[in-house]
């Protein structure tokens, strides 16, 4: 077990049931319409599983996928609400494979880093998927931040982060030819990868240990079924109805939710505790323009701020060859609001009144200002960024793609940097386990954070 968990308490769900198995093979699969299961030849509406996960995003396909390779026996579907997986997070953040350096030494979070670093490279060499381990400077372009900088570089150390090294500015100039910084740590094993293609590899993993994937199937509510399709002598076979927005409906015996940004709701949708709420973040990406792409050689980072979850803007190259400059981190007035302007009445209210974000604001009111302000002008983003390459001007950056980070936040403005897993008692509580809240870098840590998940819902279900 994985004793550093925090659990939130909950009412809600009902006694074990015994498992059902068996699933088709991959010739079968393949012949499915693209809105059925690809087990069970049943339209949603009558489908059954033992275990049904909400949500495609990279994390709930990990889980999907380590849960059916270590319990073949066992039917399991993913529904995801959207017509295509791992459309949100995971296909919109900077794809960086990060080695581990930030975090506290022992803490939960350093041990599935650095082991979830390596399983990405192994995974990816396996499967033939391209990424380019181009490593990563962290630079300190203050004197006031070498302390700082040391100080990560022995957190690096303790945490087992392979290859890291303290250079000064002439080996800076060696690596980034046009870096400027006082002293920075080198980090090799860092890489970078689309950590999209990566999911749906999972999935496709998935898929062909016989693991059945519903798209388009948004959730909207959890609930004790009214009748089972099958019964035995011990009662309902499959108790836990998962409804969708089109009135169909999946019965299973367990729940485990991957929800990220919806992570909050669909707890209370099962009648499990509200906190913590999901406050979204939007970071927005600028992108050097491709003559200037020599500027850049490998990721560049800031020496970070310790009472922030946020790295600062970076420079992050990408696979296809563009240079990536960012993120911001700014409030988000929508879940799933990319663009500045996207607005949700309902997003908003949440977000005044049910968690701690004006206290939020209160405490950390300078460093939030400042950060709209960059987001609004293109040039005070470049004044930052010329810190580290000065050749940097307005005029060799476009304005990019944006993510939304789905960070929970508890009622007293405290952003939450631990994984929190929530089930509760009742009806429904035993039979479900929320993931609420999986830290960046979530991408990152998957396999290993999978593997984290599956031991759970093992004690939890008594597989």
């Amino acid at each position: 077990m994985w004793p550093t968990l925090r659990y939130l308490g909950g009412a809600c769900g009902r006694a074990p049931g015994r498992f059902a198995g068996g699933f088709l093979p991959a010739s079968e699969r393949a012949s499915r319409g693209p809105g059925l299961p690809c087990g069970g030849g049943r339209s949603s509406s009558t489908s059954s599983f033992d275990i049904v996960i909400i949500g495609g995003g990279i994390l709930g396909l990990a889980s999907a996928r380590t849960l059916i390779l270590k319990h073949p026996g066992l039917s399991i579907g993913v529904v995801e609400k959207e017509k295509d997986l791992a459309l949100h997070q995971t296909g919109r953040n900077s794809g960086v494979i990060h080695s581990g350096i930030y975090y506290k030494p022992e803490s939960l979070k350093a041990k599935l880093c650095v082991e979830g670093a390596a399983l990405i490279y192994e995974y990816c060499n396996l499967k033939g998927i391209p990424y380019r381990q181009c490593g990563k400077l962290i630079v300190a372009v203050e004197q006031d931040e070498i302390p700082r900088l040391q100080a990560l570089y022995e957190r690096g150390l303790q945490n087992g982060v392979q290859g890291l090294r303290l250079i000064q500015q002439e080996e800076i100039i060696k690596k980034e030819p046009y870096c400027r910084g006082l002293m920075a740590i080198d980090c090799p094993y860092t890489g970078i990868v689309d950590y999209q293609q990566v999911a749906l590899s999972f999935a496709q993993d998935f898929q062909d240990a016989g693991g059945s994937i519903l798209k388009d199937f948004e959730v909207k509510d959890i609930e004790i079924a009214k009748e089972s399709p099958s019964r035995s002598k011990d009662g309902v076979d499959y108790p836990i109805a998962v409804k969708n927005t089109k009135g169909e409906e999946v019965q299973c015996r367990y729940v485990v939710t991957c929800a990220g940004l919806y992570s909050d709701r669909i707890s209370e949708l099962s009648g499990c505790n509200p906190d913590p709420q999901i406050v979204p973040f939007r970071g927005d990406y600028l992108i050097l323009k491709p003559e200037k792409g020599y500027l850049v050689k490998g990721n560049i980072y800031p020496v970070p701020d310790s009472r922030f979850p946020f790295l600062g803007v970076h420079f992050t190259p990408k696979l296809d060859g563009t240079i990536w400059l960012g993120p911001n981190a700014v409030l988000a007035f929508k879940r799933e609001g990319y663009r500045p302007f996207d607005f949700s009445t309902r997003d908003v209210m949440e977000i005044i009144l049910k968690s701690g974000f004006i206290k939020l604001v209160l405490q950390h009111f300078s460093y939030g200002a400042n950060e709209m302000y960059k987001a609004c002008f293109l040039s005070e983003t470049v004044k930052h960024l010329q810190k580290f390459i000065p050749e940097i001007t307005t005029s060799d950056v476009l304005r990019g793609p944006a993510g939304v980070r789905a960070q929970a936040m508890d009622r007293d403005g405290n952003l939450i940097d631990d994984f929190v897993f929530d089930g509760g008692a009742g009806e429904i509580g035993d039979r479900v386990l929320h993931v609420r809240n999986a830290p960046s870098p979530a991408a990152t840590s998957s396999l290993a954070i999978s593997r984290m998940i599956v031991d759970e819902v093992q004690q939890r279900f008594k597989l």
